[in-house]
């Protein structure tokens, strides 16, 4: 693959991975209904969450073939 074909596949998987965290962040802000430690354990769930994925997806990419 191109350089630019790689950089643009990279940016891609970040961006969509980005769009999940807030999505997940967003999601369990409107379950928790304010309630305070819910809503805690969401945000902690959502960081810990976008961690993991965030790893696997480094881990697809640097093990990537041409």
């Amino acid at each position: 693959m191109s350089e630019s074909l790689d950089a643009r596949l990279e940016a891609g998987v970040a961006i969509v991975s980005v769009l999940v965290f807030i999505g997940i962040l967003v999601g369990g802000a409107t379950m928790a209904d304010g309630s305070g430690q819910t809503a805690a354990y969401t945000v902690v769930g959502a960081i810990v969450a976008f961690i993991l994925l965030m790893a696997g997806v480094g881990y697809w990419l640097s093990t990537k073939q041409e």
